[in-house]
């Protein structure tokens, strides 16, 4: 798709960026990441319950390298607009969900 994926109105475009747009990804609990459906039969979401530890869905394995929302967040926009990818791995804070409403 040269370098474009125009899965979400705002995702930025990577086209340009040396940052190469990767698959998607089945991780080990049989969820696939980055398909842009954000639905699996096997995700924790569609099975939860009072018995669910949220733990479960922690980690790495559980967001795509240039397929996620947090890439909708300004700053991360920003490093993309001016083709600088990041240079200390993935962007996140541990308590505040910076992309909420960004979809």
């Amino acid at each position: 798709m040269d370098e474009t994926l125009p899965h979400q109105i705002s995702s930025p475009d990577f086209k340009g960026t040396g940052m190469k747009m990767q698959a998607p990804f089945v991780n080990e609990h049989g969820v696939v990441i980055g398909d842009s459906l954000y639905d699996s039969s096997n995700s924790p979401l569609n099975n939860w319950s009072t018995d669910t530890d949220p733990e479960v869905m922690a980690g790495d394995e559980w967001v795509h390298p240039t397929n996620d929302i947090g890439w909708n967040t300004n700053m991360n926009r920003d490093l993309i607009e001016k083709k600088a990818p990041p240079k200390e791995g993935m962007l996140r804070h541990p308590t505040k969900d910076s992309s909420y409403g960004k979809d």
